[in-house]
């Protein structure tokens, strides 16, 4: 590992050490679940490892002390928090599309992350293993059912590819110790048979055009459209709304009949989560201007749109840099 106490004046750490700040950014959403959580939990590891540089001894590269410093930080963090579920890790069985609308405003739930928060497309791939895909909304999903110690050991090990001494030494424990909450980690996955999930890495021409439709199905409420696009077997989830759906046509009936707007109502400006499309959908208002209403994470597989989780959470889209209103001569055609 690269040494770089020795050579690095304390008057230069923030330079040196803000490289890693996308990178921390990312592991802290892992084990929050929360993009806001995360932003704090960085602040929060920048303000130790600056108080407590003097003692640094090297003994690790700066990336790796700031890694113990963040888990350390995320995990005294969680002590006083649940965990942050989508609908569908409520334990509950899939709703039909008529249903009551259900919400749980308590419920602290699981957030997108903005991808420019966590783009790490300019950091040495062979420092950061597998980041891209241990960014998935469906990988982030799952390690919230696991308790804190064994997300950060899965994390540690699985994701950073820390040995199990290294891990061992973040967090004050021992190899054995390690190596058995990865074990209960793997298999408390297994068991839920909860896993990252299958993503589409790159986006072709086709999926371009089919997200172009998927815009305009929206946009004129063609709900016969919107059924060519989904998958059979979609899921459809909506925090802070408790129930999810599942099959292309359940949604397209949720959508038809429990949507509030109409054609022309609903314009959506596209953006990215979780190395996943997604859209800051708008809904018109009585004034005729365009407000935010969700934001949708969408997961692509074999050409269809599989999985959709929309976030009714207005504050969002500003996270996401999206505009805060849309005028009412706008127009998605």
């Amino acid at each position: 590992m690269t040494q770089l106490h020795d050579r690095v004046p304390a008057a230069d750490f923030p330079e040196v050490a803000d490289r890693y700040r996308r990178e921390l950014t990312a592991h802290c959403y892992r084990m929050t679940g929360s993009v806001y959580d995360a932003e704090d939990m960085v602040q929060e590891t920048y303000l130790r490892a600056w108080k407590a540089f003097d003692d640094f001894e090297g003994r690790s590269s700066v990336r790796t002390w700031l890694y113990r410093i963040a888990t350390n930080v995320c995990l005294t963090n969680l002590e006083s928090r649940g965990r942050r579920p989508l609908p569908t890790g409520l334990g509950m069985p899939d709703s039909q599309a008529r249903d009551e609308l259900v919400t749980a405003d308590e419920v602290p739930w699981l957030q997108p992350m903005p991808d420019v928060m966590v783009d790490v497309a300019n950091i040495d791939p062979a420092e950061v293993v597998g980041n891209r895909d241990a960014i998935r909304l469906a990988f982030v999903a799952a390690l919230q059912h696991l308790p804190p110690r064994q997300r950060a050991v899965l994390v540690l090990r699985d994701v950073l590819r820390w040995s199990a001494k290294e891990t061992a030494g973040a967090l004050d424990t021992t190899v054995a110790a390690v190596n058995s909450a990865l074990q209960r980690a793997h298999a408390q996955l297994a068991e839920k048979q909860l896993s990252e999930g299958t993503v589409e890495d790159t986006l072709t021409p086709e999926h371009e055009q089919m997200l172009e439709r998927y815009v305009q199905a929206f946009w004129a409420k063609d709900i016969n459209a919107l059924v060519t696009m989904l998958a059979a077997d979609a899921v459809w989830e909506m925090p802070p709304f408790t129930g999810w759906y599942r099959g292309a046509r359940t949604i397209a009936d949720l959508i038809d009949h429990n949507c509030p707007g109409g054609a022309h109502d609903m314009p959506m400006l596209r953006t990215s989560a979780n190395g996943q499309p997604a859209f800051g959908l708008y809904m018109r208002t009585p004034e005729g201007d365009f407000r935010p209403f969700q934001l949708q994470v969408l997961q692509l597989v074999g050409g269809r749109v599989r999985h959709v989780v929309a976030f009714f959470e207005d504050g969002l889209f500003e996270t996401f840099g999206l505009p805060s209103s849309l005028p009412a001569s706008y127009a998605a055609d």
